[in-house]
């Protein structure tokens, strides 16, 4: 075989070996993008009932009415991506405001390592824009299988 022959065989199996490690991180990519617009539209959708299942698991179902509980989903704060659902609880006209819970984890050192997540509920679905919704609590994780 031939050197030019030699090389061009080098060289196409070199483009071939990119094009599929392209096309493998264009596939992850793709799957985490439908991930995540996976939970939006199973919580923008089945939250009431989803909601309601959790009442009935937790015994909320006589909370009165001036308290409430509702589903939203949790956002990361890096990118803003839906990674969950929790239920909310408080104040009826404060549940009511929260759209989202925004999760902020952090390291600590205090004789030991801590790692800390707080869930923080806001009024937005979006972490351009976040405003703290005050009275309002975590009762509930929910994990959802995508």
């Amino acid at each position: 075989m031939s050197a030019r022959i030699k090389l061009a065989l080098i060289a196409l199996c070199l483009a071939v070996a990119m094009m599929t490690m392209a096309v493998a991180t264009h596939a992850a990519l793709f799957g985490d993008i439908i991930k995540v617009g996976g939970i939006a539209v199973v919580v923008d959708k089945f939250g009431p009932q989803i909601n309601d299942f959790v009442n009935k698991l937790t015994a909320n179902k006589d909370l009165g009415t001036e308290e409430a509980t509702a589903v939203v989903p949790i956002l990361s704060i890096g990118g803003g991506s839906y990674i969950g659902a929790v239920q909310v609880i408080g104040a009826k006209e404060n549940v009511e405001k929260c759209k989202a819970v925004v999760q902020i984890e952090g390291n600590a050192i205090f004789g030991k390592n801590i790692r800390v997540k707080a869930l923080v509920p806001v009024g937005s679905k979006t972490t351009s824009n976040i405003k703290r919704i005050f009275g309002v609590g975590v009762s509930a994780m929910i994990d959802i299988r995508i």
